[in-house]
């Protein structure tokens, strides 16, 4: 499976940016997917994940009722939508296909990464 993620870039606070994580090769469909990132400075934590064909989703408190994350299976391709963003969402945010099905939160539950997009938001 291989993952490319796109659509990072410079924001201003408030702002929004919208990352697309394409998945090809041998595809994981029955698989959860999820969103991670790293701040500088900080270990990678967990942002979003959902079950890939049940659509259920869950969020960091972090990043609740601003982000939403979802999916077009018939793209194969996992969305994060960001939306009144601050300085403090600056990080690499990274897509990963999960071990199974259910929708985890810990990084180890993941099989697969992708490169990382870069999100910057000035203040």
């Amino acid at each position: 499976v291989q993952l490319q993620a796109s659509g990072g870039g410079l924001v201003q606070a408030g702002g929004s940016l919208r990352l697309s994580c394409a998945a090809s090769g041998r595809t994981a469909s029955n698989n959860a997917m999820g969103w991670f990132r790293r701040a500088p400075g900080k270990e990678r934590e967990f942002v979003a994940s959902i079950n890939w064909r049940a659509g259920n989703a869950y969020y960091s408190d972090s990043v609740k009722g601003r982000f939403v994350i979802s999916k077009d299976n018939a793209k194969n391709t996992l969305y994060l939508q960001m939306n009144s963003m601050t300085p403090e969402d600056t990080a690499v945010y990274y897509c990963a296909v999960a071990l199974g099905s259910v929708a985890r939160s810990t990084s180890e539950s993941y099989r697969y990464w992708g490169q990382g997009a870069q999100v910057t938001v000035s203040s």
